[in-house]
């Protein structure tokens, strides 16, 4: 079996001054040039929702905007970050965080929805709700309603042998509480996750 170097990884900055620098990654180097283009402009693409939504037609009344990521996976052919975008605007009572991740399978030169990591017609909307409702119970967290299900689309990342799962502020439990993060072990999902997929080679041994 061939070995899967990581990808060259490159910091750019945004910035339209003191108030505002926006971080983000660029892939560099890849063997694989096209697919290079294609992850690099859609995290681009989503660097810009980002701030698009953060803004909301109201770029005058930013006082503050961070944008930053996180490597989350590297490895075995799969590119796991997430990207967060923290924005204070003039007179509100606090900033707003918003975070967003992208997975891409390089072997198959696509990026991942959460469906993608599943055998077709595995119901994996119910199992991963299963496991966090265990997780809810388990760390007692606090919610501003009954958790009943995940999206179909729900947000996630790869980190190595876990999945982990999470919701946007205000999502499910109050502002306080943070970004809510339930990591799920490869091997507790080993009968539905699709063996040729990215979680599939996260749970390979060799």
């Amino acid at each position: 079996m061939p070995v899967s170097l990581p990808l060259n990884i490159h910091t750019l900055k945004t910035s339209d001054g003191k108030n505002k620098k926006v971080f983000y990654p660029q892939v560099i180097d890849a063997k694989n040039q096209q697919f290079q283009k294609y992850m690099n402009q859609m995290i681009v693409h989503q660097v810009q929702l980002l701030i698009n939504e953060q803004v909301q037609g109201m770029p005058s009344s930013v006082v503050e905007m961070l944008g930053s990521y996180e490597m989350k996976n590297n490895q075995r052919d799969v590119l796991s970050l997430t990207l967060s975008n923290y924005t204070y605007h003039d007179k509100a009572a606090h900033g707003l965080t918003l975070i967003k991740s992208l997975t891409f399978d390089q072997k198959k030169e696509r990026l991942c929805e959460l469906k993608d990591l599943f055998k077709p017609g595995s119901n994996y909307v119910k199992r991963l709700s299963a496991l966090i409702q265990n997780q809810i119970k388990d760390r007692e967290i606090m919610l501003l309603d009954h958790f009943t299900k995940i999206k179909p689309n729900q947000d996630f990342y790869i980190a190595d042998k876990t999945i982990v799962i999470f919701f946007q502020l205000y999502e499910i439990t109050p502002y306080v509480f943070g970004f809510p993060m339930f990591p799920i072990s490869v091997y507790d999902l080993i009968d539905i996750i699709d063996e040729n997929g990215p979680l599939g080679r996260m749970a390979e041994n060799n």
